[in-house]
């Protein structure tokens, strides 16, 4: 398989899993436009299901594992055209890239390390107070509204990388 081959392979698992990861993100924001507190009843433990436990672990684990496919399919772009530490270090023109991969790796830290832990303890998959769910309910309407607004940069320093090159 030539290296040709391998960028196109790599561009379409960049693109087709940033629109799943920043895609969830969107719907959040369309499907929760603002902080509702999270209300926990008393019997709320005992009526959830292994099945609803199930689908809940997979679809958190399916924006989260798709943001280290977006990040790992990005840095090997990077690194096969040999601008990655240009990039990473922002220097000359590849400064603008370079940028946007920050951001992305913000991102990827907030999400893996503050989203994440945070969430884990709202569905009770790590056993929490009910006040420590609820405070955790707010750390991650947060956490991903920041996610969220950070796309906006990303996704013009990824663009004009590539296209708009004269306005740096």
């Amino acid at each position: 398989m030539t290296w040709t081959l391998i960028d196109i392979a790599l561009r379409w698992l960049h693109i087709v899993f940033a629109l799943i990861w920043i895609g969830h993100n969107y719907a959040n924001v369309v499907k929760t436009p603002r902080f509702i507190p999270l209300r926990i009843e008393a019997d709320e433990e005992n009526a959830r299901s292994s099945d609803l436990v199930r689908r809940m672990q997979q679809e958190h684990g399916t924006f989260r594992y798709a943001s280290l496919v977006v990040l790992i399919s990005g840095a090997f772009m990077l690194w096969n055209r040999g601008i990655l530490v240009d990039a990473l270090t922002l220097q000359g023109h590849h400064a603008v890239i370079g940028i946007g991969a920050w951001i992305g790796i913000i991102m990827v830290l907030n999400l893996w390390f503050v989203l994440w832990p945070h969430q884990k303890k709202v569905l009770g998959f790590v056993p929490a107070s009910s006040e420590e769910r609820i405070r955790c309910s707010r750390v991650t309407f947060l956490s991903s509204r920041t996610n969220t607004i950070l796309s906006l940069p990303l996704i013009f320093f990824m663009a004009a990388s590539s296209h708009g090159l004269s306005l740096f």
